[in-house]
């Protein structure tokens, strides 16, 4: 039987400074002045909105995400955390992580989004090479980055993440570690180490960089996989690393199939409604000028079907390292245990997968083969 899991909240804002090369994400380099009061109107609508998705529930965590969410002023990220409160209220110790470039923070402001609620920040440094960050299209400098981690070390803040990417053009071995040493001395409580892959519809797709080959590549991660580890990262998901008891609260929420809304442009959300053994996605409307336009800012909403409920979940959970419990898997999909019986069978015949009384684990094996994984769940 489905059961309410904990409810997150994603706030996208979709402009940048300029669009990265490498970026397929939702967003639109900034022309002229932005729109901050208006669409901090039209977000607070957009989640009046959803409010029916709520279910009593109070918020458990939110994410700034875009696009460049520093771009708007602490008083309008003020604004928007306040309303959000009023409508739906927080959990005591609710994650507030606002997402951060540091080529479009004016330092001196990061007590003030702090101030406006702000718990946590994600400063997007991809390296700390000027070469690198040129050919990422970056609008940092490597003293910049260092500056914004510093000031964000000394604020006050929970926590923070520095998100660090590998496999980049032209990228040697020794670069991508010394990326990690460098990180390593801003004493960041949480990194993302994730590796460069050309996506459809970006710049580097239609003039793709020269990138390490996959030997290259490989000594690269797993190099980098140890001396994350003693420097006292803990990996718990595949590209997320963090001191003990600084993970992720929302990124977690995410891959344990919980629950979120998703307001603003193209802003993805997942809800739960056990009394109608319903589990809906949102999708809100893509464009600015769209979403602005608008009262109604759902672009489609789609059922995800019980047939396709353990799949999904174990596409979304897998990326997590620890052990998964069967009463998990039973609360958040609605569905018996015993459905994933042939698929958790053939896992662990391929050295996949261990299986105790109450929870299911990869294997070391299976952590390097999910893909492999998942198609044994695929009639």
């Amino acid at each position: 039987m489905l059961t309410l899991p904990p409810l997150s909240l994603y706030i996208h804002i979709p402009w940048c400074v300029q669009k990265c090369p490498y970026c397929d994400f939702n967003s639109h380099g900034q022309q002229g002045e932005l729109p901050q009061a208006q669409y901090v109107e039209a977000l607070l609508q957009d989640l009046h909105n959803d409010l029916g998705y709520v279910q009593n529930r109070k918020l458990h965590s939110i994410f700034i995400g875009g696009g460049t969410p520093s771009l708007f002023d602490a008083k309008q990220i003020k604004v928007i955390l306040d309303g959000a409160r009023k409508a739906i209220g927080f959990e005591d110790d609710i994650e507030i992580t606002m997402e951060a470039n540091p080529g479009t923070l004016e330092h001196d402001d990061f007590a003030a989004y702090q101030a406006a609620g702000v718990t946590r920040l994600s400063i997007g440094v991809q390296s700390f090479s000027k070469d690198k960050l040129n050919l990422l299209g970056r609008i940092h400098d490597e003293n910049e980055a260092v500056t914004a981690a510093n000031t964000a070390s000394k604020s006050g803040y929970n926590s923070f993440n520095l998100d660090l990417m590998h496999g980049l053009p032209n990228q040697s071995f020794d670069e991508a570690m010394a990326d990690i040493d460098t990180a390593a001395e801003l004493m960041p409580p949480h990194l993302s180490w994730y590796q460069l892959t050309i996506e459809p519809n970006t710049l580097f797709h239609s003039k793709p960089p020269q990138l390490p080959d996959d030997e290259n590549l490989w000594h690269i991660y797993e190099q980098g996989q140890k001396k994350l580890a003693a420097l006292g990262y803990q990996q718990y998901e595949i590209s997320a690393y963090a001191k003990p008891g600084f993970q992720c609260r929302h990124n977690l929420n995410y891959w344990q199939f919980g629950d979120y809304l998703g307001i603003g442009c193209g802003a993805h959300g997942k809800i739960t409604q056990p009394e109608k053994d319903v589990i809906t996605r949102t999708v809100k409307i893509k464009h600015p000028k769209g979403y602005l336009n608008t009262e109604d800012y759902t672009f489609e909403t789609s059922e995800v079907l019980p047939e396709d409920r353990a799949l999904e979940y174990l596409m979304n959970r897998l990326r997590l390292m620890t052990p998964i419990p069967k009463i998990e898997f039973e609360q958040r999909t609605g569905l018996s245990a015993d459905v994933l019986t042939d698929g958790i069978n053939k896992s662990i015949s391929r050295g996949l997968l261990s299986e105790s009384e109450n929870h299911w684990q990869l294997t070391s094996k299976g952590h390097m083969f999910v893909n492999d994984l998942l198609s044994q769940f695929i009639d």
